[in-house]
């Protein structure tokens, strides 16, 4: 459905996206993750036609940006990070509003009002002025805006920002629902979100793409981590299996060891342990979780459990 070929965006010498190329089908949800400046809402606001590409091209089916900005923007609904909303309007008028602004006929909008407010939870606010919403809400009524002409591509960035734990667990179905007859893009700093919501995940750096993965795939275990009292490698020295072994921290006499080694190796691992009379306290996979992969990209290199800072997004806005 979405197909993204060369990609490029320049301001001045900054170059905000490099060469950026990706293929999203239909039904599809995708993360979309990278530090501050990293070209995520560069690339969605070129996705939407809202910023003209420096160079590379942008298909949705057989119409392209550029050419076909006006119909591709139809069949998009598109939460921007800070969604503009007029204050003084109650949220129905507000919606309402939208819904005629995306073409849809007036004999449908009522329809389409009511449909969207069920949808992301807004009954209680609906004749409310949106200037008395908390950020949370608010940030619903942006995504209800986004949902009015039922698009088939919808792009939504920090879609989670402000909403407490239970609005967090609502948009969260919501997302879900929506790949039912749509397909999603989410960006947000948040990675728990992406993880929760998303079976795919691009991940950008600098401008370029550095993973285009699906989350399952990623999170594959790759080794085995020790905790044990001696030093296990000579034992371990014997064994093919391991190819490699990695001390890590020492905390009350254990020392924590990664082994470059295939799950399956884990029996021997014990085993080979025992004999030697080193003390094992504990024998696991190592899980790549996101925080782990985006620690990989970036550079950094993170023991299991650790914590990772990942920033608020602050985009670059700046440049545009």
């Amino acid at each position: 459905m979405i197909q993204v070929d060369s990609l490029t965006r320049r301001y001045g010498i900054f170059t905000a996206v490099d060469n950026v190329s990706f293929t999203i089908g239909n039904g599809e949800v995708v993360g979309l993750l990278g530090h501050n400046g990293a070209g995520k809402t560069t690339i969605m606001k070129m996705i939407t036609g809202f910023l003209e590409p420096t160079a590379g091209r942008i298909r949705i089916d057989s119409l392209e940006v550029g050419r076909d900005t006006r119909a591709i923007q139809a069949r998009i609904g598109y939460l921007p990070e800070n969604c503009p909303v007029w204050p003084e309007m109650t949220v129905i008028d507000y919606l309402d509003y939208q819904a005629a602004l995306h073409g849809v006929p007036e004999d449908r909008r009522p329809r389409a009002v009511a449909e969207a407010i069920r949808r992301t939870a807004l009954k209680d606010k609906a004749t409310a002025p949106i200037q008395t919403l908390s950020r949370g809400y608010r940030q619903r009524v942006g995504v209800a805006q986004a949902l009015l002409h039922a698009p088939d591509i919808i792009i939504l960035d920090e879609p989670t920002n402000g909403l407490d734990p239970t609005q967090i667990r609502h948009m969260r179905e919501l997302i879900r629902e929506l790949a039912t007859t749509a397909t999603v893009i989410v960006s947000t700093h948040i990675l728990q979100e992406v993880q929760a919501v998303c079976e795919r995940v691009l991940i950008l750096r600098a401008g370029r793409l550095v993973i285009d993965s699906r989350i399952d795939a990623l999170q594959q275990g790759r080794g085995l981590q020790i905790d044990v009292e001696g030093d296990p490698r000579p034992a371990l020295a014997a064994l093919p299996a391991v190819t490699a072994v990695h001390p890590g921290r020492t905390v009350a006499g254990r020392t924590r060891y990664r082994l470059d080694a295939p799950l399956d190796a884990a029996p021997a691992v014990a085993d080979a342990l025992s004999r030697a009379g080193v003390r094992l306290h504990a024998l696991t996979p190592l899980q790549r979780d996101l925080e782990t992969v985006f620690a990989e990209v970036n550079g950094q290199r993170r023991e299991a459990g650790a914590e990772v800072p990942f920033g608020a997004e602050q985009e670059e806005a700046a440049h545009v």
